[in-house]
């Protein structure tokens, strides 16, 4: 291998090194992990590029720019497989600047990019208009000028190219310079095109980005009556401004992060600068700067790589569809974090509480709300226990039903052949079936299934004598409760939770479901959220964590959460409505 980047540097040393060796400093990657580990270099002095076989990149961040064209062309062509990828362009052209001309070329990929830009705003500026010699950045400009004793000295600025061609010829708004092939090949991969020119050892990275992208449509999730009507979508940059324009203030920080030694995946961190804890980023872009994957498709993935307990399948991070909500969570001092492609933005921390909120309690009475939120956790308790206190009663504690209904019990289940456990556990996993297979096809069709399933299939099963009626209507109220739960991964829990309530039942009654309870509380009480307790230590007050269980009223709720330690504890002044109360 050694002998191959020794021909590298001869080749390169008779053609540009004849002056000065040391002005140069050619290398692809270091010697211990070069670029081509095939070994099957070839060079061919007469011809004009150098022949790369690239099988396999490996390290390839401290590669730079080189000063020679043919060089940087044979590269690019290289790292993005020019030869069979047939969504790269590559236009080789000439530019002339202060009567001299200088060979140049622009990469970028097909439907990434907009054309009508690349060529009305790059391509003619850069070969038409640099003929004239009558810009500005193609003379010598005179900075100062200062006369003394009939002698006349001028500081003058000789011609840079570098700012010539970003000055006077590029007109696009975000033009950056890089010296690095990392940072070039990202932005390419981005979208971007990349201007490389003859003897320049940095490239041109033009904002050119012009592809297909999904307009702002409804939440499809996170569905309201009243409020807003618009959601996130898969794209970066229309997710941050969409943030902007719904929080509106200039603390507000949108920091970008790449996740993925392969992917690169762009990803953004967004919080209000005089509220959020300044602990609380740091220990956010600690574990985003600490993901040691290839690749990042999704936010979900995201959260698994960053939650704080992964042998529980309780949500630990918020995640929404929904802008109002995010800029709401924001103002309290939450963190919020962004994936490109994902239409979904995560928020840390967060606690129980959150996941039973929906963002349409903060638009209705604070009466209503809380009737909401109390019928949600009493929902949430049937959708947990009902199974398994029927699997416990009619099991082990068959004296606390009325003697009335433990007769038409006991006559339902006359014919039944199975078991109550097995009977239940029937029940209970065909209705996940139903409900996996209606959310898997089509949606006309999903609706059909959910009909046929839920209807058909369940009278025929009480009809056969396989299932008892009373455990239909079970099935079907627990369902109903699950439901009502808002957030779909605190559900997705609590249906799992459901069958190991069931066992614990069917193997000790009440007793067990006691035992089972204990231990659930106190592994949600020993969970935390990014240092914050999961269940919060005063979760019952009301200016904790969005006013916590209980909402308050909108005139009431003067505090953010203690446990978040924001720079502003203090959300609104006690005295909120001056209006009803001039004198305060």
């Amino acid at each position: 291998m050694s002998s191959v980047f020794s021909s590298i540097k001869n080749y390169f040393h008779d053609i540009f090194y004849e002056d000065n060796p040391n002005d140069y400093n050619f290398s692809l990657g270091e010697q211990t992990n070069p670029l081509v580990t095939n070994a099957s270099t070839t060079f061919n002095k007469n011809s004009e590029a150098l022949n790369l076989d690239n099988e396999s990149l490996t390290d390839t961040s401290n590669d730079k720019i080189f000063p020679s064209l043919d060089v940087n062309l044979e590269y690019i062509r290289v790292r993005f497989n020019e030869m069979i990828n047939s969504d790269i362009i590559i236009r080789e052209f000439t530019l002339t600047a202060r009567n001299k001309q200088y060979s140049a070329f622009l990469v970028y990929i097909d439907g990434m990019t907009d054309q009508d830009v690349m060529n009305n705003f790059i391509l003619k500026p850069l070969m038409l208009k640099n003929t004239a010699n009558s810009f500005e950045g193609n003379q010598n400009r005179v900075l100062s000028e200062v006369k003394t004793n009939n002698i006349t000295v001028r500081k003058v600025k000789r011609f840079n190219i570098v700012e010539y061609i970003s000055n006077c010829l590029l007109p696009q708004n975000n033009v950056k310079e890089f010296t690095k092939f990392d940072d070039i090949v990202k932005a390419i991969n981005a979208g971007d095109c990349a201007l490389f020119i003859d003897t320049l050892d940095i490239a041109f990275d033009v904002e050119v980005k012009g592809y297909e992208r999904r307009s702002l449509t409804t939440p499809h999730n996170e569905m309201v009556i009243r409020g807003a009507q618009v959601g996130f979508t898969e794209n970066l940059r229309t997710n941050t401004s969409l943030l902007r324009r719904y929080v509106n203030n200039e603390n507000l920080i949108i920091e970008s992060v790449n996740i993925g030694k392969l992917s690169k995946t762009p990803c953004s961190i967004c919080y209000l600068k005089n509220i959020a804890n300044t602990d609380l980023i740091s220990e956010v872009r600690y574990r985003l700067n600490n993901l040691a994957i290839d690749y990042l498709t999704s936010s979900g993935q995201l959260e698994q790589l960053i939650q704080d307990n992964d042998n529980t399948s309780l949500p630990q991070i918020i995640a929404t569809e929904r802008p109002d909500r995010t800029s709401n969570l924001l103002f309290e001092g939450r963190i919020a974090i962004i994936v490109n492609g994902s239409p979904y933005v995560l928020i840390v921390p967060a606690i129980f509480s959150d996941f039973l909120a929906s963002s349409e309690d903060y638009n209705l009475k604070y009466q209503y709300s809380n009737f909401v939120r109390a019928l949600r956790i009493i929902a949430l308790a049937f959708a947990l226990l009902l199974p398994s206190m029927y699997m416990a009663i009619t099991s082990f504690h068959q004296e606390l039903v009325p003697t009335e209904l433990l007769y038409s019990i006991i006559s339902a289940r006359e014919t039944v052949p199975f078991p109550i456990l097995f009977e239940i556990l029937i029940m209970e996993l065909s209705f996940e079936l139903i409900r996996e297979a209606s959310i898997r096809v089509p949606s006309p069709v999903g609706q059909t299934i959910g009909i046929v399933g839920a209807l058909i299939l369940g009278q025929a099963a009480v009809d056969a004598g396989i299932v008892s009626p009373i455990l239909i209507i079970i099935v079907s109220f627990t369902a109903i409760c699950s439901f009502s739960i808002p957030d779909f991964s605190l559900s997705f829990h609590f249906r799992i939770m459901r069958f190991i309530y069931i066992l614990l039942g069917a193997m000790a009654g009440f007793l067990g479901l006691a035992a089972g309870l204990c231990v659930h509380l106190l592994v949600l009480n020993n969970m935390h959220s990014f240092g914050v307790s999961y269940l919060g230590k005063n979760i019952f007050k009301t200016d904790e964590f969005g006013n916590g269980i209980v909402l308050s009223p909108a005139y009431r709720r003067e505090k953010r959460s203690k446990e978040l330690k924001t720079k502003r504890p203090k959300s609104q002044d006690k005295i909120s409505m001056r209006w009803k109360y001039p004198q305060h």
